[in-house]
């Protein structure tokens, strides 16, 4: 499998592949044309209240990741969490997210998973 994160706000890039975008809020001054997005599975993205916590500094990134983890066996997120696992199983897949620091982002947590 080839899963990779990239900032939404980059250039899409042919080696993408399936682009996924994994915020639970759309990417602020980006169009849909240009975000080139092609699958958003909302219920996959972290809690607002986990997301809160995590950008207010409670808390470190392992803490953070252990609890986005236990929020993605919900059946829900689950599910959406398996499509994108099969989805990386056929070809390459770029998760996108707005997130400054992406390597320390759920992003980064996803690809762990998927990998």
């Amino acid at each position: 499998m080839s899963v990779r994160v990239r900032r939404v706000y980059e250039s899409p890039e042919p080696e993408d592949g399936v682009r996924v975008l994994v915020d639970r809020l759309w990417p602020r001054g980006l169009s849909k044309e240009a975000a080139r997005v092609d699958e958003w599975p909302k219920a996959m993205t972290p809690s607002t209240g986990l997301r809160r916590w995590y950008h207010a500094g409670e808390g470190s990134y392992e803490e953070f990741a252990g609890r986005y983890e236990a929020e993605l066996a919900a059946p829900e997120a689950a599910e959406l969490l398996d499509h994108v696992r099969e989805l990386a199983r056929k070809g390459p897949l770029t998760l996108l997210t707005a997130a400054k620091a992406p390597g320390e982002s759920h992003a980064a947590v996803l690809a762990r998973l998927l990998d």
